[in-house]
Protein backbone atom coordinates (compact mmCIF):
# COMPACT_ATOMS: atom_id res chain seq x y z
CA UNK A 1 0.00 0.00 0.00
CA UNK A 2 1.38 3.85 -1.09
CA UNK A 3 0.37 7.01 0.38
CA UNK A 4 -0.99 9.22 -2.66
CA UNK A 5 -1.58 12.86 -3.33
CA UNK A 6 -3.78 13.46 -5.82
CA UNK A 7 -3.52 17.48 -6.89
CA UNK A 8 -6.15 18.49 -9.08
CA UNK A 9 -8.75 21.53 -9.35
CA UNK A 10 -11.38 19.40 -10.66
CA UNK A 11 -13.05 17.24 -8.14
CA UNK A 12 -14.89 14.76 -10.11
CA UNK A 13 -10.91 13.89 -11.36
CA UNK A 14 -9.99 13.40 -8.17
CA UNK A 15 -13.18 11.55 -7.00
CA UNK A 16 -12.28 9.47 -9.66
CA UNK A 17 -8.78 9.07 -9.47
CA UNK A 18 -9.04 8.06 -5.72
CA UNK A 19 -11.61 5.37 -6.00
CA UNK A 20 -9.29 4.24 -8.65
CA UNK A 21 -6.63 3.92 -6.03
CA UNK A 22 -8.77 3.03 -2.64
CA UNK A 23 -9.74 0.01 -4.95
CA UNK A 24 -6.07 -1.05 -5.68
CA UNK A 25 -5.19 -0.54 -1.71
CA UNK A 26 -3.46 3.01 -1.60
CA UNK A 27 -4.22 5.60 0.77
CA UNK A 28 -5.29 8.90 -0.41
CA UNK A 29 -5.18 12.60 0.51
CA UNK A 30 -6.04 15.32 -1.96
CA UNK A 31 -5.28 18.58 -2.24
CA UNK A 32 -6.86 21.35 -4.91
CA UNK A 33 -4.14 23.06 -6.57
CA UNK A 34 -0.34 23.36 -6.09
CA UNK A 35 0.01 25.81 -3.21
CA UNK A 36 -2.34 23.23 -1.32
CA UNK A 37 0.02 20.59 -2.02
CA UNK A 38 3.36 22.04 -1.42
CA UNK A 39 1.79 22.67 2.29
CA UNK A 40 0.73 19.01 2.38
CA UNK A 41 4.30 17.88 1.91
CA UNK A 42 5.59 20.18 4.56
CA UNK A 43 3.21 18.56 6.70
CA UNK A 44 3.75 14.25 6.02
CA UNK A 45 5.61 12.71 3.64
CA UNK A 46 3.99 10.87 0.14
CA UNK A 47 4.92 7.69 -1.47
CA UNK A 48 3.95 9.36 -5.06
CA UNK A 49 2.03 12.83 -6.15
CA UNK A 50 -0.28 12.71 -9.02
CA UNK A 51 -0.38 16.45 -10.14
CA UNK A 52 -1.93 18.01 -12.72
CA UNK A 53 -0.78 20.91 -14.47
CA UNK A 54 -3.59 23.85 -15.36
CA UNK A 55 -4.51 24.71 -11.47
CA UNK A 56 -5.20 27.77 -10.27
CA UNK A 57 -2.83 29.64 -7.77
CA UNK A 58 -0.04 27.24 -8.54
CA UNK A 59 -0.09 25.93 -11.41
CA UNK A 60 1.61 22.15 -11.78
CA UNK A 61 5.18 23.01 -12.84
CA UNK A 62 5.55 25.58 -10.55
CA UNK A 63 4.44 23.37 -7.82
CA UNK A 64 6.70 20.64 -8.78
CA UNK A 65 9.68 23.16 -8.89
CA UNK A 66 9.01 23.72 -5.31
CA UNK A 67 8.38 20.42 -4.47
CA UNK A 68 12.07 19.42 -5.61
CA UNK A 69 13.32 21.46 -3.30
CA UNK A 70 11.83 19.76 -0.24
CA UNK A 71 11.38 16.20 -0.95
CA UNK A 72 12.56 13.93 -4.07
CA UNK A 73 8.95 12.23 -4.21
CA UNK A 74 7.86 10.58 -7.23
CA UNK A 75 5.85 12.76 -9.58
CA UNK A 76 2.87 11.70 -12.13
CA UNK A 77 2.25 15.05 -14.11
CA UNK A 78 -1.34 15.39 -15.36
CA UNK A 79 -2.30 17.74 -18.73
CA UNK A 80 -4.45 18.25 -21.16
CA UNK A 81 -1.58 19.66 -23.08
CA UNK A 82 0.47 16.70 -25.18
CA UNK A 83 3.09 18.71 -26.64
CA UNK A 84 6.44 17.19 -26.28
CA UNK A 85 8.05 20.52 -24.75
CA UNK A 86 5.14 20.25 -21.75
CA UNK A 87 6.63 16.77 -21.45
CA UNK A 88 10.38 17.66 -21.42
CA UNK A 89 9.78 20.66 -19.22
CA UNK A 90 8.25 18.18 -16.76
CA UNK A 91 11.09 15.96 -16.99
CA UNK A 92 13.48 18.52 -16.45
CA UNK A 93 11.97 19.68 -13.52
CA UNK A 94 12.12 16.01 -12.56
CA UNK A 95 8.58 14.25 -13.03
CA UNK A 96 8.45 10.30 -13.25
CA UNK A 97 5.72 10.45 -15.46
CA UNK A 98 3.47 12.30 -17.94
CA UNK A 99 -0.23 11.24 -18.82
CA UNK A 100 -2.33 13.42 -21.05
CA UNK A 101 -5.82 13.89 -20.74
CA UNK A 102 -8.49 12.50 -21.26
CA UNK A 103 -7.09 9.08 -19.94
CA UNK A 104 -8.29 5.49 -18.10
CA UNK A 105 -7.75 5.65 -14.46
CA UNK A 106 -6.43 1.72 -15.15
CA UNK A 107 -3.49 2.76 -16.97
CA UNK A 108 -2.69 5.75 -14.83
CA UNK A 109 -2.82 3.09 -11.52
CA UNK A 110 -0.82 1.07 -13.34
CA UNK A 111 1.87 3.65 -14.19
CA UNK A 112 1.55 4.55 -10.17
CA UNK A 113 2.58 1.15 -9.93
CA UNK A 114 5.05 0.70 -12.01
CA UNK A 115 6.76 4.02 -10.88
CA UNK A 116 6.69 2.65 -7.28
CA UNK A 117 8.25 -0.62 -8.20
CA UNK A 118 10.90 1.16 -9.82
CA UNK A 119 11.36 3.04 -6.62
CA UNK A 120 11.31 0.20 -4.42
CA UNK A 121 13.87 -1.83 -7.08
CA UNK A 122 16.18 1.43 -7.11
CA UNK A 123 16.79 1.41 -3.24
CA UNK A 124 19.05 -1.17 -2.25
CA UNK A 125 21.07 -0.77 0.49
CA UNK A 126 24.23 0.19 -1.48
CA UNK A 127 27.06 2.56 -1.12
CA UNK A 128 29.83 2.79 -3.57
CA UNK A 129 33.15 5.06 -3.62
CA UNK A 130 34.42 6.34 -6.96
CA UNK A 131 37.63 8.20 -5.71
CA UNK A 132 35.88 11.32 -4.65
CA UNK A 133 32.43 10.38 -5.80
CA UNK A 134 30.56 8.67 -3.34
CA UNK A 135 26.76 6.89 -4.62
CA UNK A 136 24.64 5.75 -1.98
CA UNK A 137 22.09 4.37 -3.56
CA UNK A 138 20.03 3.68 0.24
CA UNK A 139 19.79 7.20 1.07
CA UNK A 140 19.66 8.26 -2.76
CA UNK A 141 22.40 10.71 -2.18
CA UNK A 142 25.37 11.67 -4.51
CA UNK A 143 28.42 13.60 -2.75
CA UNK A 144 30.87 15.16 -5.02
CA UNK A 145 34.58 15.32 -3.14
CA UNK A 146 31.97 15.75 0.31
CA UNK A 147 29.65 18.11 -1.54
CA UNK A 148 26.36 16.91 -1.63
CA UNK A 149 24.88 16.74 -5.82
CA UNK A 150 21.59 18.48 -6.51
CA UNK A 151 20.01 16.13 -8.81
CA UNK A 152 16.41 15.84 -9.68
CA UNK A 153 14.86 12.10 -9.05
CA UNK A 154 15.22 11.32 -12.60
CA UNK A 155 18.59 11.78 -12.32
CA UNK A 156 19.36 9.68 -9.77
CA UNK A 157 17.36 7.02 -11.06
CA UNK A 158 19.68 7.10 -14.06
CA UNK A 159 22.66 7.25 -12.38
CA UNK A 160 21.74 4.38 -9.97
CA UNK A 161 20.70 2.44 -12.94
CA UNK A 162 23.90 3.08 -14.73
CA UNK A 163 26.21 2.61 -11.86
CA UNK A 164 24.51 -1.01 -11.02
CA UNK A 165 25.62 -1.77 -14.84
CA UNK A 166 28.90 -0.37 -14.40
CA UNK A 167 31.60 -1.34 -17.37
CA UNK A 168 28.25 -2.11 -19.70
CA UNK A 169 27.18 -0.73 -22.71
CA UNK A 170 24.00 0.55 -22.41
CA UNK A 171 21.34 1.54 -25.40
CA UNK A 172 19.16 4.40 -25.48
CA UNK A 173 16.43 2.22 -25.81
CA UNK A 174 17.47 0.05 -22.77
CA UNK A 175 17.88 2.77 -20.91
CA UNK A 176 14.92 4.35 -21.47
CA UNK A 177 12.99 1.40 -20.97
CA UNK A 178 14.59 0.91 -17.63
CA UNK A 179 14.28 4.25 -16.07
CA UNK A 180 10.96 5.61 -17.57
CA UNK A 181 9.50 2.51 -18.18
CA UNK A 182 8.68 0.80 -21.59
CA UNK A 183 5.13 2.64 -21.99
CA UNK A 184 7.53 6.04 -22.22
CA UNK A 185 6.83 7.60 -25.48
CA UNK A 186 9.03 10.20 -25.87
CA UNK A 187 11.99 10.73 -27.65
CA UNK A 188 16.24 10.35 -27.17
CA UNK A 189 16.21 14.08 -26.39
CA UNK A 190 14.86 13.77 -22.81
CA UNK A 191 17.68 11.39 -22.30
CA UNK A 192 20.56 13.17 -23.69
CA UNK A 193 19.34 16.07 -21.71
CA UNK A 194 19.28 14.42 -18.52
CA UNK A 195 22.78 12.86 -19.34
CA UNK A 196 23.76 16.85 -19.66
CA UNK A 197 22.38 17.40 -16.44
CA UNK A 198 23.64 14.36 -14.47
CA UNK A 199 27.53 14.97 -15.89
CA UNK A 200 27.29 18.68 -14.97
CA UNK A 201 26.37 17.45 -11.38
CA UNK A 202 29.08 14.94 -11.09
CA UNK A 203 31.92 18.20 -11.77
CA UNK A 204 35.26 16.85 -12.51
CA UNK A 205 33.84 13.29 -12.46
CA UNK A 206 31.73 13.50 -15.57
CA UNK A 207 34.07 11.41 -17.86
CA UNK A 208 32.74 8.71 -15.82
CA UNK A 209 29.44 8.96 -18.32
CA UNK A 210 30.91 7.60 -21.57
CA UNK A 211 29.27 8.23 -24.96
CA UNK A 212 28.91 5.02 -27.00
CA UNK A 213 28.26 7.12 -30.58
CA UNK A 214 25.21 5.95 -32.70
CA UNK A 215 24.01 3.24 -29.21
CA UNK A 216 23.70 4.93 -25.98
CA UNK A 217 26.22 5.38 -22.75
CA UNK A 218 27.87 3.37 -20.33
CA UNK A 219 29.33 4.01 -16.51
CA UNK A 220 32.98 3.48 -16.68
CA UNK A 221 35.46 4.64 -13.34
Amino acid sequence: MAKILIVDDEQKIRFVVKEYAQFSGHEVEEAGDGSEAIELCKKQPFDIIIMDVMMPRVDGFSAVKELRRICDTPIIMLSARGEEYDKLFGFELGIDDYVVKPFSPKELMARVNAVLARGRGIKEKNQLEFGGLVIDMTGRRVTVDGEAASMTPKEYDLLFYMVKNRGIALSRERLITEVWGYDYFGDDRTLDTHIKMLRQNLGKYRGYIVTLRSMGYKFEA
